[in-house]
């Protein structure tokens, strides 16, 4: 496996006109962290015009963002922010739940020889985002953790729909959060789940990741059923 990427830092785009990528992450940050709000319209001529950039880069950006359901485009009425219901985060918790929990056990069939050290090395990178206030950073390593946990699955084409309920599920948390929760107990949250890959205890692995995810923020016991939590 190539050598993560932990850094990730943030550009000036006041220097030069940003691209497409670099859009699509600043927009995403501020729609993750709540400062772009649920409905709210995205024009690409304002947005290029913040950026520096012609519309090209924005319109290729909606597109990403579109792609991962944080936007809604619909032709003529433009582009808005998209809802974050309770109903959509609970069914995408459920299907979360259901992916990673089967799929460790594939996993631990035949684990690739850097996944317990890429994991704990996915946690440091949590704790220090968390410990730099980063809550978007903290996410992102996040996210990289569940993925490439399920990478050694063998399961690709369940890669998207994971990333999207993922993306889904912390957005989601984000907003019901507060400032004084502690981000380093969630980063270290993911401890319990690599010491049981770690000692390959298939069923111990999956025991933890249905209790991380089912308390990932308090929807209540109707959500997950007692034996899958």
């Amino acid at each position: 496996m190539p050598e993560m990427d932990l850094q990730r830092p943030r550009r000036d785009f006041a220097l030069r006109p940003a691209r497409s990528g670099e859009v699509f992450e600043a927009l995403k940050r501020d729609i993750m962290l709540g400062e772009l709000s649920a409905g709210e319209p995205l024009i690409e001529l304002d947005l290029a015009g913040r950026f520096g950039c012609s519309q090209g880069p924005v319109r290729e950006a909606l597109l990403q963002l579109q792609e991962e359901g944080l936007v809604i485009r619909k032709g003529h009425r433009g582009t808005r922010v998209s809802e974050c219901t309770v109903d959509e985060a609970v069914e995408m918790f459920r299907l979360r739940q259901s992916i990673e929990c089967r799929s460790v056990a594939r996993v631990l069939q035949n684990p690739s020889k850097t996944l317990v050290s890429d994991l704990r090395q996915l946690v440091e990178a949590m704790e220090d985002s968390a410990r730099k206030r980063d809550e978007y950073r903290l996410a992102e390593f996040d996210r990289d953790f569940h993925r490439r946990l399920l990478r050694d699955a063998n399961l690709p084409a369940l890669e998207p729909i994971l990333h999207r309920c993922l993306v889904h599920n912390h957005r989601f948390k984000i907003s019901q959060s507060d400032e004084t929760r502690d981000l380093v107990a969630t980063a270290r949250r993911h401890i319990a789940i690599i010491d049981a890959i770690d000692k390959n205890d298939a069923a111990a692995a999956s025991q933890a990741l249905a209790h991380h995810i089912a308390t990932i923020v308090d929807l209540g016991p109707k959500v997950f059923s007692i034996g899958d939590q």
